[in-house]
């Protein structure tokens, strides 16, 4: 009797023990499935469970264990036998806890089943809707998804569905009929809840439709002409149509400043569209249809003009900015106006499937870098010219000299000496620059591309001569098709600018750091002679051109300019040095490609709300040994700027002194 009764004992602690050990395992098999849904409500308390079952009740298992290994006197009795009741006293307190979680458990994956259902059933209605917008070009009469010129209404999509995908939904609805039905197909085989399968059947189809399209569309002549378009105006490869530019920007900002009080003196995206057409008068730009695409837009609003700032930033200050900031890639989309300014292209169906959005903005990136150095070259020459005509205007007056005493004539000799050097070496740099850019770089790039464009079989065969007879027999013929797919058209353009913007050094931070430095100081030399009356010596009758007292000494105006002319000169060579330096170790270490897309790498930090845009990243191109080119063009600018061994064995040259 006795042993019946201690058997059924037994018997419940043993169920009771596996009832405790059933419902941990059934909360950790739904914990397990819970967080697969994106839910991170779920997969927060689901981890927290998890967290709270391994330190506490899987702890308490570890630490049972070790107790009956050691034979510890609480639950072995005697040292020779396991009392159940005493394993069941150890975790009964898990017991109720268990029966509530297990419960909860139910209760969330029955709910998470529900909502599943509900929500397969809601995706495939509006699934349904999509392949009738997309396969018919219809919309129901009642919460349609898209407008009457198919344009997606906004709370239409899923959240789950992402902007790029949104953007080719739009286009996708110009299924042509023959590809309807394979693409119905394709549809049905996928729900937006699967995201990257959604994003990757949406992207497939718009595949399809612009090949279709670039088959019967969209021309040649069209690509051609975008391209060239967008190389005259962004690329600045319209010369005349550049200059006549910035100096009408130039004369907008300064009828600004000097306008009569009650006319408005803010510069607006209508001044600025109004500029660009009067710059296209008397050039090549004044009959060109697609100077009616671009536009001028001011992110911050209208502005009123500045004038460059006079702020002697030291050397060091402006070596330790960039080695801070060398990480972060500068902007120079403010230097032409002073503030943001950014040019777009308008392009309309069905151009743009062949230009994205991010494909301008590296275009609208390349245009503030460029033409902030035509600008700031564009002034250091009429720095120059305003220097030349104030010494041939002194000189009707000094003969071979500079005036004053003779102790007056060498030091203001020095002064204008020191002077014209810094010019020539401003306007040395920026022509070396300016013209590795616009030749090794944007000229050559675009003939590649023209090339490819207009003669894709050309191409082809040199490539394949390229590889080696290995690959083909000699006694085949080059291929005769002269078709070029859209697929590849978007790969070449793409290749195109990540070229530029890797040759223009625009994925290199640290360069474009030091460059931004360098048309910054050549801004400030050029706004402090102006301020000085176009000339870098004080006329010998000004106020403070002599010491007081009729001394053989500099006086204070001469001392204060040779200041500041000595102060720009140092951080000048100093900054030189640096980009010599940099592009060096960028030769020696680094791969010449852009880091990100040019949307990433450039674009850059165009503004706060472009730099996220202009980082995504490139497809290289294959077969065009792009890398190897580009090394070699850096290197032959390497060679210009070395042309006398001045970087490469620097000489410690004495400071000059009044």
């Amino acid at each position: 009797m006795i042993a019946e009764i201690l058997f059924v004992l037994a018997e419940q602690c043993l169920q009771a023990v596996g009832r405790i050990a059933a419902r941990y395992r059934s909360i950790k098999k739904s914990c397990l499935t819970l967080t697969r849904p994106q839910s991170r409500y779920i997969c927060s308390l689901c981890a927290a469970l998890n967290q709270i079952l391994k330190d506490e009740y899987e702890g308490l298992v570890v630490e049972t264990e070790a107790k009956l290994l050691r034979r510890d006197p609480e639950l072995v009795a005697r040292g020779s036998f396991v009392p159940l009741t005493a394993i069941l006293a150890v975790f009964s307190g898990w017991e109720s806890p268990f029966i509530a979680l297990e419960s909860l458990m139910e209760q969330l994956d029955r709910i998470a089943e529900i909502f599943s259902r509900l929500s397969t059933a809601v995706q495939r209605t509006w699934r349904a809707q999509l392949a009738a917008l997309l396969v018919h070009g219809s919309l129901t009469a009642t919460d349609p998804l898209a407008s009457e010129d198919y344009v997606l209404l906004e709370g239409s999509t899923p959240t789950c569905v992402s902007t790029q995908t949104r953007e080719s939904i739009i286009w996708a609805h110009q299924i042509p009929r023959e590809q309807a039905f394979q693409h119905a197909q394709l549809l049905d085989t996928v729900l937006p809840e699967d995201k990257y399968r959604f994003d990757y059947v949406i992207g497939q189809i718009r595949t399809n439709i612009s090949e279709w399209l670039w088959l019967h569309v969209l021309t040649r002549k069209d690509v051609e002409e975008a391209v060239v378009s967008l190389a005259n105006y962004f690329l600045l490869r319209n010369g005349e149509f550049c200059l006549a530019l910035i100096r009408d920007i130039e004369k907008l900002k300064i009828s600004r400043l000097t306008t009569r009080t009650g006319v408005p003196s803010m510069i607006k995206e209508q001044d600025l569209n109004l500029a660009l057409l009067r710059a296209s008068l008397s050039t090549s730009a004044q009959h060109d249809p697609s100077l009616l695409k671009l536009k001028f837009k001011l992110p911050s609003g209208p502005i009123r003009p500045l004038l460059p700032s006079f702020s002697r930033g030291g050397s060091k200050s402006l070596l330790s900015s960039v080695n801070d900031n060398s990480s972060e890639a500068a902007s120079f989309d403010d230097l032409l106006l002073g503030t943001s300014l950014l040019l777009t292209y308008d392009t309309t169906w069905p151009l743009d499937l062949f230009l994205h959005p991010s494909d301008l903005q590296v275009y609208s990136a390349l245009f503030g870098y460029l033409s902030s150095i035509r600008k700031t070259q564009t002034r250091i020459h009429g720095c120059w010219t305003s220097l030349s005509n104030a010494q041939r205007a002194r000189r009707r007056w000094t003969g071979l000299g500079e005036g004053g005493t003779a102790e007056d004539l060498m030091v203001r000799q020095q002064l204008l000496r020191f002077g014209w050097g810094v010019v020539r070496d401003m306007g040395w740099f920026l022509d070396t620059l300016l013209e590795y850019v616009m030749v090794d770089v944007v000229d050559l790039e675009f003939r590649r591309l023209k090339d490819l464009v207009t003669k894709p079989t050309r191409e082809r065969s040199e490539s394949v001569d390229r590889e080696g007879a290995a690959t083909h027999d000699s006694n085949v013929a080059p291929p005769s098709q002269t078709h070029l797919d859209f697929t590849t058209l978007r790969n070449v353009h793409t290749t195109y600018l990540e070229r530029l913007v890797a040759g223009c050094l625009l994925s290199h931070p640290s360069l474009t750091a030091v460059v931004r430095c360098v048309l910054e100081i050549c801004e400030r030399f050029v706004a402090q002679v102006e301020r000085w009356g176009g000339d870098v010596l004080p006329a010998l009758l000004f106020e403070g051109s002599l010491a007081a007292g009729g001394h053989d000494r500099v006086g204070a105006l001469v001392r204060e300019r040779f200041q500041v002319v000595s102060e720009i000169d140092k951080s000048l060579h100093e900054l030189f040095e640096s980009f010599y330096q940099q592009l060096t170790l960028m030769t020696s270490y680094q791969p010449f490609t852009a880091a990100g897309d040019a949307s990433r790498s450039v674009l850059i930090n165009t503004s706060i709300g472009n730099a996220s845009a202009l980082q995504r990243t490139f497809a290289r191109g294959k077969g065009l040994d792009g890398e190897g080119e580009v090394r070699r063009h850096v290197e032959q600018l390497l060679l210009r700027l070395d042309f006398n061994g001045r970087f490469s064995k620097p000489t410690e040259l004495g400071t000059m002194g009044l």
